[in-house]
């Protein structure tokens, strides 16, 4: 009995110790995207420039994303039930912006293969009404599979099914294995459709930056390194679509494991390419670096000066004090 006691009092630390260090990663990426996002809106240049705005558009949806994926991580590690209708509403919106990033990341793959094999109709292709236009077309195509996995929990579930009490994921609200399995040939098709259109713009890129010469051929290769970057990006995120189906079979054969390989997806296939986005733009990209470099060192310095202006009022009124 003592020897099963201590597995159980290891077993409970170790998941404390797991759940403490994803709080920790999830502060940081989201902070990191917010000081992203703001220096994004100070700038019009950023907000009316087809690749950043896109950029933008993976930072919100990235940390709306990781944000709900939160919020599913606290129910499940204290067990805390909640309606089925709510989790569902919950589970819904993470399906949405689970594909929003990879579907992003395909078009400003094409955006980068316009610049760079079409430059003299980038300016009419990727103008900021266009973008606009793109961003919405975006939100319709992400949101083909949530109706679709939606549809197929309304086909199955009877009405008394919405409001009974279940933590809160996906897997759960799933009745029959169909589903898991229809969820997952949906994510294969996309991740299909994804790699051919990756693919022909890397093709077509390359053999640009063969034929290009002088700064010509410096700007394709740098094109072409970015282009790189977002196909290993668009790889975490498109095998992170394979995940539930992995994870759903491990959960009808041993809980604990299930809980381990879910803990590892979601370090390297949540958070890794989400971190990824901040690297090419934040610190790759020249201007958006400096602009970035600018605000957080204003910031931090306007919190010194209130720190001193806070400690020096407090000395004040203590001389005043003993005086």
């Amino acid at each position: 009995m003592a020897a099963n006691n201590s597995v159980t009092g290891d077993d409970l630390w170790y998941i404390h110790v797991r759940f403490t260090i994803l709080q920790v990663l999830l502060v940081f990426f989201i902070s990191t995207n917010l000081l992203l996002i703001i220096t994004f809106f100070k700038k019009e240049y950023f907000y009316t420039t087809a690749r950043y705005i896109l950029f933008a558009i993976t930072l919100l949806s990235d940390s709306f994303l990781l944000f709900l994926s939160n919020i599913q991580l606290i129910l499940l590690h204290f067990r805390f039930p909640i309606q089925v209708w709510l989790c569902i509403i919950i589970s819904v919106v993470v399906i949405l912006y689970l594909t929003v990033t990879p579907v992003t990341l395909t078009v400003m793959t094409l955006e980068r293969y316009v610049a760079i094999c079409m430059p003299l109709r980038h300016g009419e292709l990727c103008s900021t009404r266009s973008t606009m236009h793109c961003i919405l077309i975006i939100h319709g195509l992400s949101s083909v599979p949530c109706i679709l996995i939606l549809s197929t929990i309304f086909v199955s579930a009877s009405l008394s099914f919405y409001k009974q009490y279940q933590i809160c994921l996906v897997e759960f609200i799933f009745v029959d294995a169909w589903q898991h399995n229809f969820r997952a040939g949906i994510y294969q098709v996309q991740f299909l459709i994804m790699c051919i259109i990756v693919i022909f713009c890397y093709v077509k890129i390359m053999k640009v930056a063969k034929a290009a010469s002088g700064e010509d051929k410096k700007s394709t290769k740098k094109g072409l390194r970015t282009v790189l970057l977002h196909c290993f990006q668009l790889l975490l995120c498109l095998i992170q679509m394979w995940c539930p189906l992995v994870e759903s079979s491990l959960l009808q054969i041993n809980v604990s494991l299930y809980e381990i390989v879910r803990y590892i997806n979601f370090i390297l296939f949540y958070l890794a390419p989400r971190c990824l986005s901040p690297l090419i733009y934040g610190l790759r990209d020249e201007v958006f670096f400096h602009a970035m470099k600018h605000y957080a060192s204003f910031g931090f310095s306007v919190l010194v000066f209130e720190l001193c202006v806070h400690s020096s009022q407090t000395s004040s009124s203590r001389n005043l004090e003993i005086d």
